[in-house]
């Protein structure tokens, strides 16, 4: 009998089942219950990025900034352009803004 194959004290010595059939394949393992729990993890990354945005990060005025930029975007649309946008917007694919249109 090799070392691996020894009965751990308290254990009762099975050499006997070695003789009998396996019930399932050879290579199957016990399946077991896998649970993560990533919380720290999250927590620190966001730590992280809070970090790199640095003090001065104004995320009421980033939030402005994109807005901003969006009315800009779709101002001055041309009439082929504008029926495009409002089918986007009715196929749920762009938010509605303001008044259901592009800025002017």
């Amino acid at each position: 009998m090799s070392p691996r194959d020894r009965a751990l004290p308290d254990e009762p010595d099975e050499s006997g089942a070695a003789s009998r059939p396996a019930a399932g394949p050879p290579d199957a393992h016990p399946s077991a219950d896998l649970t993560i729990d990533l919380t720290s993890h999250e927590m620190l990354r966001r730590a992280h990025v809070l970090d790199a945005l640095g003090p001065d990060w104004d995320p009421v005025a980033a939030l402005r900034d994109e807005e901003a930029a969006n009315d800009l975007l779709y101002s001055g649309l041309s009439a082929e352009q504008q029926r495009m946008y409002d089918e986007l917007v009715a196929a749920g694919v762009l938010p509605r803004r303001g008044g259901g249109h592009a800025a002017a």
